[in-house]
């Protein structure tokens, strides 16, 4: 499979199908792909680089685009190693290469290379533009999108956007089937850049004025039709509105009895006629998706065991990382497990309350080692205060 951009604008990047864990905490199962670009003109320039972990093909790629010219810009949008890895490698390829980059991305720079740059670096800035022939590019700072040095580029000639890694999903792209764009870019969204919502939100309103019929970003596929879909999604997404109006259930269970609580719960939901129930085992299932149905739908169900005088230890992190990735206006309901002395419930309260905009639901339902018909009152209370809390969605 080749990815076709146009006549004079080469994807040059390359899939990485051998790798377990991005950034060694996420699943990729389908892999993810390092993406990269070249702009063959008067002058040409190579948009980023690739991981060092796939840098002979990425070399092959680049040099058979190439065909015999050399690489005279060098753009790095971000420093991150899955995008500037293999920088050392241009330099040593064409060593008369000038580098583009913010004057952040050259303060950080002597962080991850020894090389001098003396007479090989071009700063820009906020609006700056660089005439490679028929083709121009101008460059926007996207600083904590998701790191400080982050700038995008627009071309206006082919009306491209270079979004670094907004709009970038987990998967594999020369091999990848057709799947739903918005499943790991959502995945990819919230783990990775979702604490930085206001920065998308600036990046967006600078972009807004550009005429763009093209998004390549540096993970994931080439986005060319309906980009006001992509540009929506990332639009809720930053703002922390549910995009989905749904329920996720996620639960902390020991010996089994709190998941049959959940899963008692998540029948209940759907017999009072909510149509979409998200059911998670942070025991057992991926973390990072647990993470993406937070964000994705309006309410959610907490259900765990007390566990030395707090909560299970994979609810607290489950908290923990809602917390750092700025979870914020949603209605949640709880549901505690206590064979002597239930501490779950308070816990995951305290830890909700210090995150904005949040309704915590009554009743807090207590459940003293196992399910009972005694309690069945008390989950069917909290069953119709979750389906009144739900709210619509636009």
């Amino acid at each position: 499979m080749n990815i076709q951009i146009s006549d004079s604008v080469k994807y040059i990047g390359v899939d990485d199908t051998d790798i377990d864990l991005f950034e060694s905490q996420y699943e990729v199962p389908d892999g993810v792909s390092y993406n990269s670009y070249l702009i063959l003109d008067d002058k040409v320039a190579l948009m980023d680089t690739v991981d060092i972990r796939k840098i002979d093909d990425w070399e092959e790629n680049l040099k058979r685009e190439l065909a015999g010219r050399a690489v005279d810009y060098l753009v790095v949008s971000h420093l991150e190693p899955d995008h500037a890895g293999s920088i050392k490698r241009v330099i040593e390829l064409y060593p008369d290469v000038t580098i583009v980059g913010n004057a952040k991305t050259f303060t950080m720079f002597p962080q991850f290379f020894e090389i001098s740059l003396e007479g090989h670096s071009l700063v820009v800035k906020e609006g700056d533009t660089l005439e490679l022939g028929k083709h121009t590019l101008s460059f926007y700072m996207a600083p904590m999108v998701h790191w400080p040095e982050v700038m995008v580029t627009y071309e206006s000639n082919e009306k491209i956007l270079f979004s670094a890694d907004g709009f970038g999903k987990f998967g594999a792209v020369l091999t990848e089937n057709e799947e739903d764009w918005a499943c790991e870019a959502r995945r990819y969204y919230f783990n990775i850049v979702g604490k930085y919502g206001a920065s998308v939100q600036q990046l967006l309103k600078k972009t807004a004025g550009l005429d763009i019929e093209m998004i390549c970003p540096l993970h994931g596929p080439v986005l060319k039709d309906d980009l006001g879909y992509y540009i929506g999604l990332y639009d809720i997404w930053s703002s922390y509105k549910p995009e989905s109006k749904g329920v996720l259930v996620a639960y902390a269970s020991i010996h089994g009895n709190t998941k049959k609580a959940a899963e008692k719960f998540a029948e209940m939901l759907k017999d009072s006629g909510e149509e979409k129930v998200s059911l998670f085992d942070l025991s057992r299932d991926d973390m990072a998706e647990a993470i993406e149905d937070a964000f994705r739908y309006d309410r959610m169900v907490l259900v765990a065991a007390s566990y030395d005088a707090g909560v299970f230890p994979c609810m607290q992190d489950f908290l923990n990382h809602l917390q750092s990735k700025s979870y914020q206006n949603r209605t949640v309901g709880i549901i505690e497990n206590g064979s002597w002395a239930p501490t779950a419930g308070r816990t995951m309260k305290s830890m909700l309350e210090v995150m904005k905009n949040i309704t915590v639901l009554e009743p807090m339902v207590t459940i003293k080692s196992t399910l009972k018909e005694e309690n069945m009152s008390a989950l069917m209370e909290l069953v119709n205060a979750v389906t009144n809390a739900g709210i619509n969605i636009v």
